[in-house]
């Protein structure tokens, strides 16, 4: 479904939409620029908009016959979700993530793509532009961050685990409870800086795992597979890997390993 051109082509379009419409933007936003959607802090601003609008039109002219999940679009017509269920490719787009650190004025925002088809990601782009970090992805293939071969950790040797987690201010006192479980000996735990930075973080070594209670895909699929590709896996409470589509089980890990992830959702649900 996608060969080298292609693969070429669409990290060409992600660079650039982020170049024209979000980095732009960034330090640069008014008070009209910015609007909450469900909440205090899920912000949304007029770089989020136009960077999907821009990709919504421009991925599947790279591939006719795809269709567009993208968050926005999503927020406005839930239904629209249903499209990574369907037959036809599709296009997984977060034009900004850790948008309350681009309203913040923070260089650690990406704009995530992933391609998918029939459930499973074939493809991702990860594209950190303040920080000049592209990472890519193809399933069966090599994880890479700006042309080079990335792996995620071995053994710690009995080092602490170091673990990213969902932000804490986000939290019901459910989920809450859970993370806390991570307060324990052997694990440093600290707040997700953004979902996708977090991942790329897992992929090259540098943290063991990420920890997550929500599934919105344009959160997680570029990040899944390129942990995958790096030599990591995800598990969900419900012991199984993480699926794009929905109906996940929570919380859920993405880690270095199987084991490792395994043992961060264990932590979450109390068995110590």
């Amino acid at each position: 479904m996608i060969d080298d051109a292609l693969f070429k082509a669409v990290e060409d379009t992600v660079r650039a939409a982020a170049e024209a419409e979000v980095v732009p933007r960034w330090r640069q936003l008014g008070a009209g620029d910015i609007s909450h959607k469900t909440g205090p802090g899920d912000l949304v601003t007029v770089a989020d908009r136009e960077a999907e609008l821009r990709l919504a039109r421009e991925l599947p002219a790279l591939l006719p016959g795809s269709v567009v999940v993208g968050e926005e679009a999503v927020h406005a017509d839930p239904g629209i979700l249903r499209r990574i269920g369907g037959d036809d490719p599709v296009w997984i787009v977060d034009p900004v993530d850790g948008t309350a650190n681009f309203v913040a004025g923070r260089p650690e925002f990406a704009t995530l793509v992933a391609l998918a088809h029939g459930g499973e990601v074939h493809a991702s782009w990860t594209y950190v532009p303040r920080l000049d970090l592209m990472a890519t992805a193809r399933r069966g293939g090599i994880a890479r961050l700006n042309g080079e071969p990335i792996r995620t950790a071995g053994d710690s040797g009995g080092a602490a685990l170091k673990v990213a987690t969902s932000q804490f201010a986000f939290l019901d006192e459910q989920e809450r409870r859970r993370f806390e479980g991570l307060g324990t000996d052997g694990v440093e735990a600290r707040q997700c800086t953004c979902a996708g930075l977090d991942y790329l973080e897992v992929a090259r070594g540098a943290i063991d795992a990420v920890a997550f209670t929500w599934e919105s895909p344009w959160d997680h699929a570029a990040g899944v597979l390129l942990v995958a590709e790096a030599g990591g896996a995800s598990v969900t409470a419900g012991g199984v890997p993480f699926r794009i589509g929905g109906g996940n089980a929570f919380p859920f890990s993405v880690a270095r390993d199987e084991a490792t992830a395994r043992r961060v959702v264990d932590l979450m649900a109390g068995d110590r």
